[in-house]
């Protein structure tokens, strides 16, 4: 190529990305949705635009903007089924009044009800998890929705795949949601293959795709009629991710939490050794909230309403009040986070929280030192090997600014903890998918079970006193043996904090 051409292609590739870079400036100060980050990337974009804009593309939006086009009719969707069984489960939906969070804001960020009669399980470790799984799997008669963040094709892939293939051959329908970035190259594989041969609706959830009209579940006639949304895709939409892990078997019993399908949630990867999570088990009314999450994914990554019956819902299980609480980034409300934090707040007695990446914002961060100044027991367990040098430094920086308000943290040694777990008090326990992190809080979808129940809430009591017991309690005198090297890279981690 002619020196003089591309001198000339370079010049105006930098005019174009200076240009860009004040266009995203202003952009980041209107949509950012943190003083921080809109300052932070204003910033970069006009001082760095060679840089800062491709990661602007791919990092700086948090809306989700093909789902949010579409909700609306995501929403018709899933009204519609929840009334087709309003009959059966409104004698068991809890009113969202009281003086408990878990009856008034919390109620209402759900956007779905929370019911009593239900009967949770607490399930530790990827054994207990997937023993209950496949059990549940092997107990199906009418339909499977299968649904994780990550699902390989490796010995639990395979022990799973195996079931869940013999009963699509036996006219079970069987349903199958992945995340693409999550589960990247899944669609490639062997067993992905024999699981579509024989019947199975593979999805993946693809946060790139373009919005397109979903098919109704009303008459061709009526439907012809329905207006076609606008279609509109964002290429660079990479930043979102689904980290739902979703199970349903029959509209009888479904499962909840923090395990993915792979061998080294059972431990059986070398090199990261034991991995310690908490996965739950519900049987209740609470099984068909579980079902309208997934119905909502399903129609966004397949267009198609999720065609099963409705009306086998199981009740009067149990005596536990679950809310299914999921959050996604299409809300206005960041959903996640004001659940945690509305949960810190109403703390009298004790916070217990585990999570593997704890890089929480700052209105999170001033409720755990307000807990802990009036006398809460406020405890945090985090991996004492993050997953990665980034993590692990964010890790430091946020225990180091909680430890003068009383906050207790322990690293877990027993292993890689990647269980994300919350306990308020002695009634109300948390367990699901989202971490204490701005991905969890605003850039994924994800799913909490929240349970108030005395004796669920003891056994995530023991549990976590035990993970206590394998753990490193941090105190301050460990900060003063770091070299200043360390200090900086605690810094530059919590600079980094908003893409972790």
């Amino acid at each position: 190529m002619d020196i003089k051409l591309l001198t000339e292609l370079v010049a105006v590739t930098m005019v174009l990305l200076h240009i860009l870079g004040i266009a995203f400036a202003l952009e980041s100060v209107t949509k950012v949705r943190t003083a921080q980050g809109a300052i932070a990337w204003v910033i970069s974009l006009l001082t760095f635009p060679y840089i800062a804009v491709p990661c602007y593309l791919v990092f700086g939006r948090n809306k989700f903007d093909g789902y949010l086009d579409q909700r609306e009719e995501i929403e018709r969707e899933s009204i519609a089924l929840v009334e087709k069984t309003s009959d059966t489960v409104a004698q068991h939906i809890i009113p969202g009044s009281g003086d408990s969070a878990f009856y008034t804001s919390l109620y209402a960020l759900a956007r779905m009800p929370a019911t009593g009669g239900n009967c949770v399980k607490l399930l530790i470790n990827g054994e207990q998890t997937f023993d209950s799984i496949e059990s549940g799997l092997r107990s199906a008669e009418k339909y499977i929705l299968f649904q994780f963040y990550i699902i390989r094709d490796d010995q639990l892939g395979q022990r799973l795949g195996k079931i869940l293939i013999d009963k699509a051959r036996n006219s079970v329908r069987v349903k199958i949601l992945y995340d693409e970035i999550g589960s990247r190259g899944f669609h490639r594989t062997a067993l992905c293959r024999e699981m579509e041969a024989v019947g199975i609706q593979v999805a993946a959830f693809n946060t790139t795709q373009a919005t397109q009209p979903i098919e109704s579940t009303e008459d061709k006639e009526k439907a012809q009629k329905t207006k076609k949304i606008k279609v509109r895709s964002n290429r660079f939409q990479l930043n979102f991710r689904n980290h739902r892990k979703i199970v349903v078997v029959d509209g009888l019993v479904a499962w909840i939490g923090g395990h993915n399908v792979g061998d080294e949630y059972l431990g059986l990867d070398k090199k990261i050794g034991h991995w310690r999570d908490t996965h739950t088990r519900i049987e209740g009314p609470a099984v068909l909230a579980t079902e309208i999450v997934f119905a909502a994914d399903w129609l966004w990554a397949t267009r198609q309403p999720l065609g099963i019956d409705w009306e086998s819902v199981s009740l009067d299980i149990g005596s536990s009040k679950v809310l299914v609480f999921p959050s996604d980034p299409a809300s206005q409300f960041e959903e996640t986070g004001l659940m945690y934090h509305q949960l810190i707040v109403d703390a009298r007695k004790r916070i217990w929280i585990a999570s593997p990446y704890f890089v929480p914002d700052r209105s999170i961060i001033a409720a755990l030192q307000l807990a802990a100044l009036r006398g809460v027991d406020v405890r945090v367990i985090i991996p004492d090997e993050p997953d990665g040098p980034v993590v692990a430094m964010a890790n430091w920086s946020y225990t180091k600014e909680l430890l003068p308000a009383g906050v207790k943290v322990y690293r877990y040694k027993g292993g890689f903890m990647h269980q994300k777990v919350l306990l308020m008090d002695d009634h109300t326990s948390g367990v699901g998918t989202a971490n204490f992190d701005n991905r969890s809080f605003r850039l994924n979808f994800e799913i909490t079970l929240l349970v108030d129940d005395l004796d669920f809430a003891s056994q995530v009591s023991d549990m976590l006193d035990a993970d206590m017991q394998h753990s490193t309690q941090v105190v301050m005198e460990d900060f003063k043996e770091k070299p200043f090297w360390f200090s900086l890279a605690m810094g530059v981690a919590r600079l980094m904090s908003p893409v972790l």
